[in-house]
C-alpha cells in the first residue's frame, strides 16, 4: 500500500464511529439501515461515515437481487491484509532496533569498571 493509502485508511479508522461500523460488520454483511440501528445513529450521519469507508476501500456495497434499492456492505478483507503488512513492518524495524540496544546495552554493561 502506498503511504497514501496507509495515511487514507488511517484516517478513516481514525473516527470512533467508523470503528464501530468496521467491528458491526466484522460479524456480517449489513444493510444500511441495520448498521444504523446497530449504532444507534440516523442514517444521514451514518451515510456519511460509510462514504468515508468505501473511498478508503475498507468497505463495498453491492445490490441484492430482489430489490435493486437495498445496498448489503461488507468489509474488504484484501485493505486489512495491507494494512496489517504495514504494520510489520513497522513492528520488525521496532524489534530489530531493540535488539541491536540490547545488544549494545550487554556489550557495554561489561566493559565497565566496578
Amino acid at each position: 500500500m502506498s503511504n497514501a493509502g496507509v495515511d487514507q485508511t488511517l484516517l478513516a479508522l481514525a473516527d470512533p464511529t467508523r470503528r464501530r461500523v468496521v467491528d458491526v460488520l466484522r460479524r456480517k454483511p449489513l444493510r444500511a439501515g441495520d448498521i444504523a440501528a446497530a449504532l444507534a445513529i440516523s442514517a444521514p450521519r451514518l451515510s456519511r461515515h460509510l462514504r468515508v469507508l468505501r473511498r478508503s476501500g475498507l468497505i463495498e456495497d453491492s445490490g441484492v437481487e430482489h430489490d435493486a434499492r437495498v445496498r448489503v456492505y461488507r468489509l474488504r478483507p484484501e485493505r486489512f491484509g495491507v494494512l496489517r503488512g504495514w504494520l510489520e513492518e513497522v513492528e520488525a524495524f521496532w524489534a530489530a532496533e531493540l535488539s541491536a540496544f540490547k545488544t549494545h546495552a550487554e556489550e557495554t554493561r561489561g566493559r565497565r569498571r566496578p
